[in-house]
C-alpha cells in the first residue's frame, strides 16, 4: 500500500476529511519552504502539495504565477527541490506531492524523472499539462517506480471521462472544482458536488477538491461530499505578504490548523 493509499484508508477509518495545504518550492526560498513543510504537517496537514516553479504555469493565476516567479529568481530547480524533499524525509511522513509541467518534469526522459522522484521520496506527481492519452508511458514510468500518477478532472469532464479518470489515476482523483485558473474566491463553484459523489461512489477512488478555496468554511462545505481539500493561492498569499521567514512560517500555521479543525468530525 503506497503512503497516499495509507493515508486516505486512515482517514476513511476515522470518517475525516484530507487537508492538502499547497506551497511552491522556493518561495520566497528554498530555505522557507523546507522550514514550512514541515511545520504544516506538525498543523495537520495529512498531504503536502509542492509546486515545482515553471516559467509558463498556464493553470495558474496570478497569486501562484508570482510565487513561481520568485522561486526561479531565488534558483529554484527540479534537483533542488527533489534534494530538499529528500532531506525533509529523515523527520517528516506526511505524503508529499509533486505538482508542476511536462516541460519541467520530462526534460531528462521519464524514467529519469520517476527514478528521481522515488529517490527523493516523492508519493505522487501531479503533471498538470499532460493529458491521460499522452501519459501512457509517464504513468508506467511512475508506477513501475512506486511513484503515484495524480490526475485531474473538472466540471466539464463528461461522465465517460470521469469514469476513466477515475479508473487510471492513483493516490487520488484532484478535481478542479472550476474552469479557469488557480485562485482564491469568495465563494465556491457551484455543481461540483455531483460528479464529485459520482465519482467516489461509482468507481471507489478518493476524489479531491481544489480551485478557489480560501476559508474554513469552504473546507467544511466540500468536506461533506469529498475526501480532501486543496488549498494553495489562500496559503501561499499568507506567505508572501509575511515580512520575515518565521512569520510566514506562523501564518501558514495558523492559517492550516483552521482549516484542519473546520475539517474534523463533529
Amino acid at each position: 500500500m503506497s503512503r497516499l493509499d495509507a493515508c486516505f484508508a486512515g482517514l476513511r477509518e476515522r470518517g475525516e476529511c484530507a487537508l492538502i495545504p499547497f506551497v511552491t518550492a522556493g518561495d520566497p526560498d528554498m530555505q522557507t519552504t523546507a522550514q514550512l513543510v514541515p511545520a504544516l504537517a506538525e498543523a495537520g496537514a495529512d498531504v503536502i502539495e509542492i509546486g515545482v516553479p515553471f516559467s509558463d504555469p498556464m493553470a495558474e493565476g496570478p497569486t501562484i504565477q508570482r510565487s513561481s516567479e520568485r522561486a526561479l529568481a531565488g534558483g529554484a530547480t527540479l534537483r533542488r527541490v527533489f534534494e530538499m524533499i529528500a532531506d525533509l524525509r529523515a523527520h517528516v511522513a506526511t505524503p508529499i506531492v509533486l505538482m508542476g509541467y511536462a516541460n519541467v518534469f520530462l526534460c531528462n526522459g521519464e524514467a529519469s524523472f520517476a527514478e528521481a522522484a522515488a529517490a527523493a521520496g516523492v508519493d505522487g506527481v501531479i503533471c498538470v499539462d499532460l493529458p491521460p492519452e499522452e501519459g501512457e508511458s509517464y504513468r508506467a514510468a511512475l508506477a513501475a517506480a512506486g511513484v503515484d500518477s495524480i490526475l485531474l478532472a473538472s466540471p466539464t469532464t463528461s461522465s465517460e471521462r470521469l469514469a476513466m479518470l477515475a479508473e487510471q489515476t492513483r493516490g487520488f482523483l484532484y478535481y478542479v472544482s472550476l474552469t479557469g485558473v488557480t485562485g482564491a474566491r469568495s465563494e465556491l463553484a457551484a455543481g461540483i458536488e455531483a460528479p464529485v459523489r459520482r465519482a467516489r461512489e461509482d468507481h471507489g477512488v478518493p476524489v479531491c477538491v481544489g480551485f478557489g478555496v480560501s476559508k474554513p468554511e469552504h473546507a467544511a462545505r466540500i468536506a461533506a461530499f469529498a475526501d480532501g481539500v486543496v488549498v494553495g493561492s489562500a496559503l501561499v498569499e499568507r506567505v508572501a505578504a509575511a515580512p520575515s521567514r518565521d512569520t510566514a512560517v506562523d501564518a501558514a500555521v495558523r492559517f492550516v490548523a483552521e482549516l484542519k479543525e473546520a475539517l474534523r468530525p463533529r
